[in-house]
């Protein structure tokens, strides 16, 4: 019973930690966005100090800008590290851009790929893009049209907008999907109503091919997706809130 008992507090404890961490990271966020860069970096200090992940990446950040401090790119990539070390996916995604730009770090895109990839895994939409563009490119892996396909699909249902306009390109030139036109309609539209500015273009170019009937079954097939991509949004950001509360 009293193993049970202190395992029980050690459990709270640890979830009230993470809490306090938690809530200091937003502070610096919210902080940081309004341009309050030393009261953000007075909340990120003490979360790297104890190791916590998230706040290593937003102090990383900051030095990467030069928020508040003077830019310094070798203490932003050392944060990154840390980071990425942790599995955290905003730091693999931004050490994967470093490795492929090859300033700070020797350049490496398999290195970039790996990082890309383990971000993707864990449903960052930016860095699934990037790794459907890689993977179409054989940017530091071979060259696969499907699977650079899926990739586009897991961003663009994550309204990632240049994902769905790439999806579209894909399907309209039947790259690693069947050829359809239609569908290349449905995620230009659904590319467009996010504010995409070549989509409207390439969705124009695509009603020329398409009769009526198709095109009104495109618009009805793009409804239907773009509502359920955005019921998914909504679930998400209530999920959200409620960790933020509890």
């Amino acid at each position: 019973m009293q193993t049970k008992i202190v395992s029980l507090i050690f459990i709270l404890l640890s979830s009230f930690s993470l809490l306090c961490q938690g809530n200091d990271l937003e502070r610096g966020i919210y902080d940081l966005n309004r341009g309050e860069f030393h009261a953000a970096i007075e909340q990120f200090r003490p979360l790297v100090a104890e190791g916590y992940a998230p706040a290593q990446y937003q102090m990383g950040v900051v030095y990467q800008k030069g928020y508040g401090v003077p830019k310094d790119g070798m203490k932003a990539l050392a944060l990154f590290e840390l980071a990425a070390k942790q599995n955290y996916s905003d730091a693999q995604f931004e050490l994967a851009l470093l490795y492929g730009e090859g300033k700070l770090v020797k350049k490496d895109l398999k290195k970039s790929y790996d990082l890309t990839h383990k971000a993707a895994k864990k449903g960052l939409a930016s860095a699934q893009f990037n790794l459907a563009v890689m993977t179409a490119n054989g940017t530091g892996v071979a060259q696969d049209d499907f699977k650079a396909s899926r990739w586009y699909q897991n961003a663009a249902d994550q309204n990632y907008a240049l994902a769905q306009y790439n999806l579209a390109l894909q399907y309209s030139e039947g790259k690693g999907v069947e050829k359809s036109t239609e569908m290349s309609l449905v995620w230009n539209t659904i590319a467009a109503w996010n504010g995409y500015p070549d989509a409207n273009k390439s969705r124009m170019l695509d009603e020329r091919g398409l009769s009526q009937l198709k095109i009104e079954s495109a618009l009805e097939k793009a409804n239907k997706i773009y509502k359920k991509i955005l019921n998914q949004e909504k679930v998400k950001a209530q999920m959200a809130q409620k960790n933020d509360f509890y």
